[in-house]
């Protein structure tokens, strides 16, 4: 997702030369009918109350899936149907949810995210982190919103609605209720499945957070209970088994597991449907309302959206890297006339990332552009399905390609290569603001300005710390988006581009269809380079730490072997050192009186070193890093010195120091 805040107050506002974060990609492939299916797991027993029938509310049954070859280990199969009521900006809905146990040991408690609970008040854990703001836009008046559970059951159609707690794993706020426990009357052992049927309403919230309603636009994300992710030993590096808990936070996304969604949707007759997935059949019209049927595999979450103003456009593309995949547009009307832009961007990035990081294995990609009072749902990921940012304005820059290809580039980066968002973002946000960059530079010639962006995170934290624990200013936006994408930058400084692109090809390809974490990457880099990377993650992943070079001292003396004037040699000293953290082969740039420079390379060992140099000219002025490639380094006002000369070398050299001030000064103002 994209943080829209920094990148118009920081960037665009303030700095005017910088353009961040942008597009997002999913690449390629179809479904391939009647392949070979995983044997289906065993159910769970029922519990013995079950045998005690009452009076059932209608709940969805489970339906013929389209068989397909298991790219994931699907761990869960939902059936949903809702029901949206445009008149009061709500959903009606049912779901039949089915959960394979992925460990070994006996569990006998699920749990539930209800993320649509962080809008119910201004006192829920998410309202109280982000301040009602979040990207830059505030929750409007009397904009909350709410899940509530109306019915929980047993496959046997045993209620469970008396044995629902809310919990709150990370601070404890009791009015936070986007986690619920639910307490089974039988444990599921390893290899079992249970299912539950559920009904639940929605109260959409007035769009501000990615989800919810702005007059006739719906953005339905992240809309339904969906079950947290069991991790079996092993999985991101975790030792003993167990739930991954969190609450929805200020700055959090999201984290889930692989499943099947069978999805029917009501709307009113004028609606049109957007949504993850392909339409299993062709929309109808019964009782008044439009009825849609969507199938998506091996995918983690379903998100749609709807709208009576949708522009709808339509092409197929394929080529060597993408099979063949349907780009599906849906547009705002003021950006009716943009088709072509949206369509170029979305194969660029979905032709080049299946290239770099494998194929787009979905047979559609569907593109949401909402109108400008829905910007709140704009620039953002799901499976299948990215939402543009809001149609403001009838001509817009390349903000438009840039936030494509980013959204679509984490349909590979948190789509196929599902890392925990929770706990570990820069995984998501910072390798598709790479990607971003290097597609953006190839396709359309716009570079971002690294250095400049260096300069924005002045405070370092390290890139694994839980979303809520970054302190200060924009700190997380800061780090995940800025800081993790350069220190990627900088591991492709030392190791040269085509071994960096081995890397991200080997870790992507390795992790699609699995939860990855920063060490399984840290072990791709060193199995690629052959070499250890421990110190230097150490340094700048696991730590915040940030290199802080200085010009120390610089010093000239006439040499005692030379009497001639013309035959004078300068001996020059030079200390330099390094106050934050260990980086080597840095570049030291000296610059003499009379225009000649010379570039020597410090290995960064110690805090501390000088060098000595010999010269016919006095040393006018030392530069550590003049190029600015250390990317790591965001304090650059103690990077140059200028040296102190007596006043008769003063007299002769003043011509020529002068003219080297006047261009040192030039590339300064990088």
């Amino acid at each position: 997702m994209k943080p829209l805040s920094l990148r118009y107050t920081l960037i665009f506002a303030t700095l005017a030369t910088l353009t961040l974060l942008g597009g997002g990609i999913w690449a390629l492939s179809g479904h391939n009918p009647a392949v070979q299916t995983a044997a289906a797991p065993k159910e769970a027993k029922s519990p013995a109350a079950a045998q005690i029938k009452a009076p059932q509310p209608v709940l969805p049954e489970s339906r013929p899936l389209p068989v397909s070859e298991a790219l994931s280990q699907r761990v869960t199969e939902y059936h949903l149907d809702a029901q949206l009521l445009p008149s009061t900006g709500s959903l009606m809905a049912s779901e039949a949810v089915t959960w394979t146990h992925p460990g070994q040991k006996p569990v006998q408690d699920l749990y539930f995210h209800l993320y649509p609970n962080a809008f119910a008040s201004g006192d829920t854990t998410f309202m109280k982190e982000s301040g009602g703001k979040l990207r830059g836009d505030t929750m409007p008046t009397n904009g909350y919103g709410s899940m509530t559970l109306t019915d929980l059951r047993t496959s046997d159609g045993v209620s469970l609605m008396q044995r629902l707690q809310y919990v709150q794993p990370d601070d404890g706020n009791v009015n936070d209720k986007t986690l619920v426990k639910v307490h089974l009357p039988q444990p599921v052992s390893g290899g079992e499945s249970v299912t539950l049927k559920l009904k639940f309403e929605v109260k959409m919230p007035k769009v501000f957070a990615r989800m919810g309603v702005s007059g006739n636009f719906v953005m339905a994300g992240q809309w339904f209970p969906k079950i947290s992710v069991y991790e079996p030993a092993g999985t991101r590096g975790v030792k003993q088994e167990g739930w991954n808990l969190h609450q929805y936070h200020g700055t959090s996304e999201f984290y889930s597991d692989f499943g099947i969604y069978n999805v029917t949707l009501s709307v009113p007759p004028n609606y049109t449907v957007a949504a993850t997935g392909f339409p299993v059949k062709t929309a109808k019209l019964k009782q008044g309302q439009k009825i849609y049927k969507f199938y998506a595999d091996d995918v983690h979450d379903f998100a749609w959206a709807a709208s009576p103003d949708f522009v709808v456009a339509e092409e197929a593309f394929s080529s060597p890297e993408v099979p063949g995949v349907r780009i599906k547009l849906y547009l705002d009307p003021l950006h009716k006339d943009l088709q072509e832009r949206y369509f170029q961007a979305a194969k660029a990035a979905l032709n080049t990332f299946s290239k770099w990081y494998g194929p787009y294995p979905y047979s559609t990609l569907s593109i949401v552009v909402p109108p400008k009072e829905g910007s709140g749902a704009g620039g953002m990921e799901y499976p299948t399905l990215i939402t543009a940012f809001g149609a403001a304005e009838n001509m817009p820059g390349t903000q438009l390609e840039r936030t494509i290809i980013h959204e679509i580039g984490h349909q590979f980066f948190y789509g196929m290569v599902a890392s925990n968002e929770f706990e570990e973002a820069w995984l998501d946000e910072s390798f598709t603001s790479y990607a971003e960059d290097r597609l953006m530079e190839q396709e359309y010639g716009v570079a971002s300005n690294l250095p400049l962006q260096a300069s924005l995170v002045p405070s370092a934290q390290p890139l694994t710390l839980e979303t809520w624990k970054y302190t200060g200013d924009d700190s997380y936006t800061r780090n995940i988006y800025i800081r993790g994408k350069l220190v990627l930058k900088d591991i492709e400084r030392q190791v040269g581009t085509k071994t960096m692109d081995a890397i991200l090809a080997a870790y992507a390809r390795k992790y699609r269809f699995r939860h990855p974490s920063t060490e399984d990457f840290q072990r791709t880099v060193e199995k690629v380079t052959k070499k250890s990377w421990q110190t230097y993650f150490e340094h700048y992943v696991y730590s915040g730490g940030a290199p802080d070079f200085a010009i120390n001292h610089i010093t000239n003396t006439i040499s005692k072997a030379g009497t001639d004037k013309e035959g004078l040699r300068y001996e020059s000293s030079v200390t330099v050192s390094n106050r934050g953290s260990q980086y080597g082969d840095v570049p030291v740039k000296f610059t003499f009186a009379d225009g000649y420079t010379v570039q020597r390379y410090w290995n960064g060992e110690n805090k501390q070193t000088t060098f000595q140099l010999s010269y016919k000219a006095p040393l006018l002025s030392a530069e550590i890093d003049p190029e600015h490639s250390v990317l790591l380094e965001s304090k650059h006002l103690n990077n140059f010195r200028v040296a102190e000369l007596e006043p008769d070398t003063l007299s002769r050299w003043t011509l020529s120091m002068t003219n080297l001030i006047e261009n040192l000064l030039g590339t300064l103002v990088w």
